[in-house]
């Protein structure tokens, strides 16, 4: 074996995916290796230049990959040794996102698409390691300590180490496709394509789909001349077709395409080839999937430099979350990624303040309360949340709080532009009552949970449900720590706690009708959010503080987690956890139809199966009452 070949292989096979090959495929791969070597500051592709035949794999020296936003660069990568970079031309077929450029004389290797492609195809974990890997930057085999190896994208369809986030996004595409017949002429079916301005046309035999023909196949057996213009479909098509279900999710279609070398896939009911076709899924689908792709709205996010930017991204999750409950994905995916955009949003909002403010005098906690909080905030509401700075100098504290405070105002006001109403209740970090120090926030905490009668006239409940979103982990544990040292054993403040959720009034009357507001701009509507929602919100908060369960917010999670903790009533948990996302639900598609919260839901409209979800979801309230009542022996407040 040549030995400058065999010197390439040895190099591969100390970074992954490398590593999954046999040193002969390795081999096989070296021998077509072309070596480029980059000066300081030499560009080996920008953004928009043709895709080149190759990706790249640095030898030695340093590439920095980077795009231009609003006049300046940002440097999005840095590849060290060992690292794979312009896998672009792997997953799509339009020019480079991104510019690399050597940061130091650097050596890379070139390995063709076309040499490497087959081993992809053929190896599972070499190709999982590429789609699993493919945003993320996870140090290599050889060098775990730093970022050496790692694999840099420079393409937006991978977003987010949690894969869940690229199963999650889904895809629209073309769903009145052009189907003919095996025996239909060429030349017909190129004019029909024409005329639909459609690349591709199934090939059916009794609505099922048996190939595809594609502007490719057009081009390449028909305008060269191998088959004359009058032959039949069958002739030219691609067969067998590659099928998949309806709600196929972007990583899935690009995984399928990747894997069978195709650039089209014919969506079916079933997703076999034994049932009717739906829809055709092309590669131009795929790359409009990227700009509402979760992973890419949070790097938007982060490069945003204004509040309209960030109220444009903000319009955009409101679209996928449309589309994603339009796609049955389920309602705690989309929680999820909705909860890890809008921190994203609030996080940047802060930002932006502290850019224009300078940097803060003290070390501080931006914590969101209420349906944030529990990152249940699915669509547009108001804002809550309060701010905790780190004691300071009883001399310097009154410039540190009006520091925080102007933090606050700014702050929300940037939210209030994006979207997010201020909240009516004043529970906002600009509010100096929810802006103070460290030791401040605890002699609240220890007033409310000890004292509750007495101070409950500013006690909301939703000052348990708090998630971090800026600043100091520590000082959110702090306030943790106050919060269930307090709750250990004080019945009386669990006594006003669940007298509190017991409250909020019955849903359904004795006869087993819809309570519906009397009164107002809402007569004869149902409020789902206060009849439905919030004894289940308030009733999950009440038994994880006194369960002692620390670090879960969101009211699903509680209750299975409850399920866990309190086994003798995990029925009861598990109907209520399972309740609570068909109400989420309802409240969600009643608010984007209306566009508005969501919180009144016109009973008229439902369809008899939603109405009949709606009551059903209504039936372990009781339950969960009931239980409250005797768990907390309930009085005091009564």
């Amino acid at each position: 074996m040549n030995t400058i070949v065999e010197h390439f292989a040895d190099f591969l096979k100390e970074y992954a995916p490398f590593d999954q090959l046999t040193f002969q495929e390795l081999s096989d791969i070296a021998a077509s290796i072309r070596v480029v070597n980059l000066e300081k500051n030499k560009t080996l592709f920008q953004f928009n230049d043709v895709l080149h035949d190759s990706f790249y794999v640095v030898a030695s020296g340093v590439i920095h990959l980077s795009v231009i936003a609003d006049a300046e660069e940002t440097i999005l990568n840095k590849c060290h040794e060992g690292a794979i970079f312009g896998l672009r031309p792997f997953f799509a077929k339009n020019n480079y996102r991104m510019t690399a450029k050597a940061r130091e004389e650097s050596i890379v290797y070139a390995i063709p698409i076309a040499v490497f492609r087959p081993f992809v195809a053929n190896n599972t974990a070499v190709l999982n390691y590429l789609l699993e890997n493919f945003a993320t930057n996870k140090p290599s085999s050889k060098d775990n300590e730093s970022s050496r190896g790692s694999l840099i994208s420079d393409t937006v369809f991978y977003t987010d180490q949690q894969s869940e986030m690229q199963y999650f996004q889904t895809l629209s595409y073309n769903n009145t496709p052009l189907t003919t017949t095996a025996n239909s002429i060429v030349s017909e079916v190129a004019q029909l394509m024409a005329e639909m301005r459609v690349n591709s046309a199934v090939v059916c035999a009794a609505s099922t789909p048996i190939g595809i023909v594609t502007y490719t196949d057009m081009s390449s057996k028909i305008a060269t001349g191998r088959f004359p213009i009058t032959v039949s479909v069958d002739k030219i098509m691609s067969s067998p077709v590659v099928t998949v279900p309806e709600n196929v999710s972007l990583a899935e279609a690009q995984l399928l395409m990747l894997k069978n070398n195709v650039t089209h896939l014919c969506v079916t009911v079933d997703g076999t080839d034994k049932s009717h076709v739906k829809g055709v899924i092309s590669e131009h689908d795929l790359i409009v999937a990227q700009a509402s792709n979760p992973g890419v709205l949070i790097k938007e996010i982060k490069r945003a430099q204004t509040s309209k930017e960030l109220k444009q991204i903000r319009v955009r999750l409101t679209d996928l979350i449309q589309t994603s409950i339009y796609k049955n994905i389920p309602l705690s995916h989309i929680s999820n990624i909705t909860a890890e955009i809008n921190f994203a949003l609030l996080k940047r909002a802060i930002e932006l303040s502290i850019l224009d403010l300078g940097s803060p005098p003290a070390r501080f906690a931006w914590l969101s309360i209420g349906s944030q909080g529990r990152k249940e905030q699915l669509l547009l509401t108001d804002q809550d949340s309060f701010l905790v700075f780190e004691d300071v100098a009883t001399e310097k504290y009154r410039k540190v709080k009006d520091y925080f405070i102007e933090l606050g105002k700014k702050t929300t006001l940037t939210l209030e532009k994006i979207g997010y109403e201020l909240c009516p209740n004043g529970h906002m970090a600009s509010n100096m009552l929810w802006c103070k120090s460290l030791t401040d926030w605890i002699k609240q905490y220890d007033s409310w949970m000890n004292t509750p009668g007495e101070n409950s006239n500013n006690l909301s409940s939703i000052f348990f449900d708090y998630e971090l979103v800026f600043g100091e982990s520590k000082i959110e544990d702090a306030i943790s720590n106050v919060v269930f040292k307090n709750a250990n054993n004080n019945t009386l403040f669990f006594d006003f706690l669940g007298n509190d959720a017991l409250r909020k009034n019955s849903p359904l009357s004795f006869f087993k009708k819809f309570i519906v507001e009397e009164t107002g701009p809402n007569k004869d509507k149902f409020n789902i959010k206060t009849r439905a929602l919030m004894p289940l919100i308030d009733g999950a908060r009440l038994f994880t503080l006194s369960h002692g369960i620390k670090g879960i917010n969101n009211t699903y999670t509680r209750f299975k987690q409850l399920a866990i903790n309190d086994p003798k009533y995990s029925e009861i948990y598990l109907n209520c956890a399972e309740a609570f996302l068909t109400l989420s639900k309802l409240k969600t598609v009643e608010g984007l139809k209306n566009e508005d919260s969501g919180q009144f839901v016109n009973l008229e409209e439902l369809s008899k199966i939603d109405k009949e979800k709606l009551k059903n979801a209504l039936t372990p309230m009781r339950e969960l009452e009931e239980l409250i009542k005797n768990k907390f022996q309930l009085t005091q407040f009564s």
